[in-house]
């Protein structure tokens, strides 16, 4: 089993920077992926950004260059975090961020797990 939690959200001025947390903990040598997501008022959740376990990343076109997604162990490698650095941000980046992580049952089955999420409101 494994849980993620999210932090770092806020209020950020347009082309202000934020960066967001996730803390995935459990049987974190599961894990094969993890990624954020974000849902803005009356659309769908949409992908973000992801990184797998050997460290390859994928992004939304819409945030190409502004975001960056890293990963680092803590707690003596029982930790697994997961970070969203968000520059120059814009208004339209305002959503509720969601981190995901995909990871394998003790019986091998694939399963994700989600987090409840970080609102982050880009606005002057």
């Amino acid at each position: 089993q494994v849980q993620v939690v999210e932090s770092g959200g806020g209020l950020v001025q347009p082309g202000g920077s934020l960066r967001l947390s996730c803390a995935a903990s459990g049987n974190i040598y599961s894990i094969y992926n993890m990624g954020w997501y974000r849902q803005a008022p009356g659309k769908q959740r949409e992908l973000v950004a992801t990184i797998t376990s050997n460290g390859n990343t994928n992004y939304a076109d819409s945030v190409k260059g502004r975001f960056t997604i890293s990963r680092d162990y803590y707690a003596k490698n029982t930790v697994y975090m997961v970070y969203l650095q968000m520059n120059s941000l814009k208004p339209e980046d305002t959503a509720v961020y969601y981190c995901n992580a995909q990871y394998y049952s003790n019986s091998y089955t694939p399963m994700d797990y989600w987090g409840k999420g970080t609102l982050v409101t880009v606005s002057s």
